[in-house]
This record gives C-alpha cells, structure tokens and sequence, in this order.
C-alpha cells in the first residue's frame, strides 16, 4: 500500500500540467482501489469543477460546476471530511447531473484535498453496486488526499499563471519589508555539483565551452573583488580572490580542460574533477586542509552556472529585475548591482535566514517561505512584491500596477518626511528619551547608517563575516573587523554578539546537519565546544574594545547559567592572557546574554548576579514560546509576535529586570515594527534595536506619541485573546493619533 501511494504521489508530482497530473491521479486511482470510477473536482472560484475522470463522460471535464452548498461532492468539501455512502441516491444531498451518466453508481466516497486549511479540490471514487467503501479505502483515499494537497494547489498555481486569464497571489514571509514593481528573474537555485556522466565526441566544442564559461568567472569573481575592495569590505574580498586562484591552469582550472581532453562533456568534467577532489580533501587529517572542500565546491557551481545558466546571468544594465529562486546566498546577491535589485523572493529561508539579513542590509523589499514558486512558470512575467504584507502578485492588472505605483510614490514621500527628524533625538512628547540602536553585520554601509540618527549599534552580528569567508577568520582578521566595526560608531555603543550559527544560519565550511537545528547545535552551544574558535574571538573582541568604554559583549542562545558561567571563564581567561602578553591596558567591557530561550525568564534574579544585561531576542523568543518553526511556511501563520502570551512574557521580564537592576534591551524584528515599538515602550524598554531601514519612522513615530498614554492600551492589549485583536486595537490608537499611514 505504501508503494501504491508513492507511486501516485510520484507520478502526479512529476507532471508538467495540471491536467496531466489530474488525469494521471484519476486513472492510477481507480487502478488501485479497483474500482469503477474516479473523479477529481477541483475548487475555482468558489465552484467545484470536474476537472478529471476515469468512468464519467470525458466530455462533461471543465463543464461540470456546482456551488460548495449543493451535491454530495459539495458537501465534502464544506464539512471538511470524508462522505461514505452506500448509495449515494438516498441521500438529500444527491444532486445528478444528466451530462456525466453517473446513474449506475451507487457506492460513493468523497475526501476533500486540503492544503493549509483550505480546501483545493475533493477526489470521489465511485461503484456500482450499493456498498459502504470499507474503512481501509476510506483511510487510504484520505492519506492519498493529504499526501497530494501540496502538489496539486502547485499544479493549480501553475496553470492558473499559464493561463494569463487573472492576477495569481502567492503568499509568503515578509524578509524586507518594501513594495517593488519589476519582471521576474528566475534562477534554478544552487547548481547541483553533482552532473551526469556525458561523453561528447567533439572535443573542441566543449574546451571551447568550458574555456569560456572559466573566463565569464573570472570576469565575474574579478568585478565582485573590485567592488568589495572599494567598499573596504576586506573579508568579501577574500572569498573571490581565493576562487580566482583556483582557476588557473596550475589548479582545478587546468584540472578541468585535462578531463575535457580525456572525452567528457564539459558539465561532466567540471563534476567529476570537483567531486574526485573534494572527497580527497575531506579525508585529509590536516583541518585546513579539509575546509578547502569548501572552496572547491563553490568554484565548481560556479562555472556550471556559467555553462548551464550564461545567459541568466548576462542582465541588462537598465532594466531591475525581481530575483526568484530557491534559496538566495551571498554570492548570489552579491552578483546583482543593487540598481539591477528591485526585490528578491524565495522558496526556502526564513525572516533571520542570510539572504534576508542580506536583503535588509541592502535596503531590497524581500519575500521568504514561497512554496513551489520555481515550478510556478513565472519567468518574465510582471510581479509586484509587496513584502509589507508577505505577498507575491503574478501578473497584475493595470489598475493594481497603477495603485502600487500611487502607494510606492506616497512610500517614498512618508520615508522623506521621516528622514527630515532622523537626526533628532527620539524623545516622546512627555519626555521619555528611547535610545534607538541598530542592527547590523556587513561592514559596508555601517558608517553611512549610523551617522543618520542611531544612537549606537544593538546588535552586531559577527557571524556574517564569518559567513562571507571561506574558513574561520584568524584572530587578527577579526579584529581588523571589530576595530572598523567600532570606528565607523564613532564612539558610540557598540554590543557585539559572539558567533550564533546553527539554525538557518550555517557556515558553508562548517557545515550542520540536524533534524531540528533550532533546537539543536547553535550559538553559545558551538562555541563553548569548541574553546579554541571561541577564545580567538573573546580574544579579537578584547583587543579592538581597548578601553572598554564602547564595547560590550552578547552571548546568544544560553539557555542555563552553567553557560553563562563556562563563557565568563572563557573570557576572563581571554582577558589575562591579554594583560600579560599583549596590552597591559586593556579593559574588560560588559557582558550580557541573548534573552531568548524562555527557561531563562525565570531565572532573571540569577541572571543578574552574573552580567550587567540582557538583550531580548523576540524573534527566537517568540518561535521557542509558540513551539513554530518561523521558517517552515506550514506553519508560519501560527508565529506572532503579537499573540498576548508573547506581550505578557516580555512585559514581566521588563519588571524582572528592573526589579534585580539588570539593564535590558530588545534586538528582534518586533522592535522595528511600529505597532511593536509602541507596544514595547508602553511596557517600559527605553532601548530598541532594529535595521538601519526601520530607524528614521520608529524615530518619527515615538517624538509623537506620550508615554503616559499607552499605559492603558498596554493593559487592553494584555487582556485581549489573540495577536489580530492586538493589532486592530493599535491600529485604532495610531489612527486616534492621525498616525495610521505610519503602517504603511
């Protein structure tokens, strides 16, 4: 039964149309059940349609309709469940349809396909004789059902964007908050490394392929290193300067054109010398040597996209695109002139993945958690992103095209209106002065930014260096990096947080595997098992924070005191052999913990005795309380930030702190959201981190809000059910305020 179901599940997955896949559903179906007829409706417009079958007349197909409140089908798919009957014909229900012949039947069982709640379609299958469909049927039409919902409404979508009949919405998680207007790029994602074995006969033509597809590469490693190297943005540098190495005739690139020579297709020589070397690497004892895996592989995709891909990556100058693929990289991205960049959406990734912390840094509207969008056919098409609200629109009319221009337009006019106060103290109208930090991780743009109104830097993330490298960062290119990091604020506050990979932020040469890695390997976890990674950086930080004075230090993930313990006696081990061997004079500055974990709330007052803050990370706080994984799109309706629980739980750990004296601030996305920002100062918390792109209106909205009044909109929205009562009784403060279009 298991290999009947994957065999249909299968088959119905790899099919290029709807209707294909529908008639291949129907007939398999039937096969399996051995039954007379099977039939499949599909849900359009609030219409059931018979969209397939094996056993009615093929001509009624498309011309079938009824409402969801007439016939047996109907019923399905209104109640939501299974309908078993042994003779159809009794029940009230039972509505004929003289085109279809269907008056032999009698047994009939209807299961609704249902995908994220809502219905897709219902499939019947359907016999003669007057017979209750045994239990086991039942259950296996229901798991087939289930097991196909996803392909289907995929299959749907496709066709519905093929058709070019209407506007096609696709939603998914807002990454980068914006609205951009531009047709669509469509990459296929990562290249797989690993290609066919292709003999070719004509020698010549695949060394002249390969030769320049290794050209392109170089061409295109040498402008990035340019660019990078102007911005001073030394550790990207790094990364396309070791790739170009590897391409001369001395290296993998000479290693390439000698398999070419020896009878193999190009994409196959390129393969087959990248898979040969990098299994030698990784079986070397030498950990250097085993992380230059790593850079093979990533030369390797390089010139297959050159060779499968060329002409999508030849853009035209003037012409900005909407970037859809699998899953964005650094690479990637970088590759895209910002000009050229009007938004980026994606199947995979969530809203702290790295193609969304890239995506903020490059103030780019950005969409994550897309499902089956690569098979969705949408290459070229006209898209809207509207990221505000998550959504994706395929082929928009001229009348939407015209309203996103009008709203882009009065965006652009609300961000200028913003900007005039930015320079300005956030200062509420009865004198409550909030500090305003920002978020940041590339070092490109982090001098620009915080000299536009940030009262410091919140959070720096030091894993995004580590993440544009090729291995780990030695201790004296890292302190390179902090020290730039602390120049560009200009003695202001800076709070560096220690590595934090893991989750859905890897090392492409450290790589994790885990079933559950937010709950697995992560942060302060990794570094305190590996002491030798952790104390070079404890190391670089103690060595660009000198005096102390601008420098503290964040230790994410802890989620015991025997961690926080362990890092301090890391740091203090970091700290002496400093003193002695390097600076006599340096300081140790402030340490404090990633609030993040929910053991942690209540374990505040012990918190307290050990380091001098906390720093909310609502993000993680928020996935870890509701039990939902922020990036997996099933379930990311159920991630609210604002859901009251949430509230409650940041609320007391405000008094907590207060009450044991240990400074808190919040570093998470709620922090740039307006209606979170009121939300949080209402509670209290005077210091809000958040993108550079959040600054200027969280800014404009607090100088004229009251602190005094929100006490009583905090105490409602504490009292309320649910995170959509929560905005809505917000929305009508901000509206009470004339503030209302700052949600915009």
């Amino acid at each position: 039964m298991l290999n009947t179901l994957r065999d249909i599940t299968q088959a119905v997955a790899s099919a290029n149309s709807l209707e294909t896949a529908l008639e291949t559903l129907v007939t398999s179906t039937k096969a399996a059940m051995a039954t007379q007829c099977c039939s499949i409706y599909i849900l359009e417009e609030q219409e059931l349609v018979l969209s397939a079958t094996d056993g009615l007349k093929k001509s009624a197909v498309g011309r079938v309709r009824m409402p969801l409140s007439e016939g047996l089908v109907g019923l399905a798919a209104q109640r939501e469940e299974a309908v078993n009957l042994a003779d159809a014909r009794l029940h009230p229900r039972f509505k004929l349809f003289p085109e279809v012949a269907e008056e032999e039947y009698r047994a009939f069982l209807a299961v609704p396909i249902i995908y994220q709640k809502a219905v897709v379609g219902v499939i019947v299958v359907q016999q003669a004789s007057a017979r209750q469909f045994s239990e086991g049927e039942e259950a296996f039409l229901m798991t087939l059902a289930a097991q196909l919902a996803m392909a289907v409404r995929g299959l749907k979508q496709k066709a519905q964007v093929s058709s070019h009949q209407h506007q096609i919405v696709f939603q998914g998680t807002s990454a980068s908050n914006g609205i951009a207007i531009a047709y669509a790029f469509v990459l296929g994602g990562e290249i797989a490394l690993e290609q066919p074995d292709v003999r070719s006969d004509n020698i010549i033509h695949e060394s002249s392929r390969l030769t320049a597809a290794m050209a392109r590469c170089k061409e295109a490693i040498g402008a990035l290193s340019q660019r990078f190297d102007r911005e001073q943005d030394e550790e990207v540098v790094s990364i396309f300067n070791a790739l170009q190495l590897l391409l001369d005739d001395a290296s993998l690139g000479g290693e390439y054109a000698r398999e070419v020579q020896l009878g193999w297709a190009a994409e196959s020589a390129v393969s087959r010398v990248s898979l040969r070397y990098i299994q030698q690497f990784l079986a070397m004892e030498d950990p250097y040597l085993k992380e230059r895996a790593s850079d093979i592989r990533d030369l390797g995709q390089k010139v297959l996209r050159q060779l499968i891909e060329p002409e999508r990556l030849e853009l035209e100058p003037d012409k900005p695109v909407i970037l859809i693929t699998r899953e964005a990289d650094a690479t990637m991205l970088a590759e895209f002139p910002r000009q050229k960049l009007a938004g980026i959406v994606t199947e995979l990734g969530g809203v702290n993945s790295h193609a969304a912390i890239l995506a903020r840094a490059l103030g780019v509207p950005a969409i994550t958690g897309v499902e089956q969008l690569l098979s969705a056919n949408i290459d070229q098409k006209l898209l809207v992103v509207n990221a505000s609200r998550g959504q994706l629109l395929v082929s928009p009319s001229p009348a939407v095209v015209g309203e996103y221009r009008s709203l882009i337009s009065a965006q652009k006019a609300l961000q200028r209106q913003y900007a005039q106060e930015l320079a300005l103290p956030s200062v509420t109208l009865d004198g409550s002065r909030i500090r305003l930090y920002l978020n940041a991780g590339l070092l490109s743009g982090v001098a620009s930014e915080i000299a536009t109104g940030a009262d410091g830097i919140g959070l720096y993330r030091t894993e995004i260096p580590f993440m544009l490298q090729q291995r780990f960062p030695s201790e004296s290119e890292q302190v390179k990096v902090y020290q730039q990091v602390l120049l560009a604020a200009s003695g202001r506050p800076v709070v560096m947080r220690t590595l934090d990979v893991g989750g859905d932020k890897p090392l492409p040469y450290f790589p994790i595997k885990e079933d559950n890695p937010f709950l697995g390997w992560r942060g302060i976890r990794l570094s305190l098992d590996h002491p030798e990674l952790f104390l070079v950086q404890l190391r670089a930080m103690l060595q660009a924070g000198g005096d102390g004075k601008q420098l503290s230090i964040l230790l994410p993930m802890v989620s015991n005191l025997d961690e926080i313990d362990q890092s301090l006696a890391y740091l203090q081990q970091a700290y002496i052999e400093l003193k002695n061997d390097v600076n006599i004079d340096i300081v140790m500055p402030r340490v404090g913990i990633m609030l993040e974990v929910p053991a942690m709330l209540y374990q505040l007052n012990d918190v307290a005795k050990r380091v001098d803050f906390v720093s909310v990370g609502s993000n993680d706080l928020t996935q870890y309380l509701l039990a939902v994984d922020r990036n997996n799109p099933r379930v990311s309706s159920l991630f609210d930030s604002f859901h009251p629980g949430i509230l409650r739980a940041l609320h007391q750990a405000l008094l907590d702190c207060r009450h044991h004296k240990l400074d808190i601030s919040i570093c998470g996305e709620l922090a740039g959201e307006p209606m979170g920002a009121i939300l949080l100062v209402a509670m209290g918390y005077a210091q809000l981190s958040m993108n550079q792109g959040s600054l200027a209106r969280i800014n404009y909205l607090l100088r004229r809000v009251a602190r005094t009044d929100l006490d009583q909109l905090l105490a409602k929205a504490l009292r309320l059910s649910n995170g959509f009562q929560v905005r809505e009784l917000v929305k009508e403060y901000l509206s009470q305020q004339d503030l209302e279009s700052i949600l915009n």
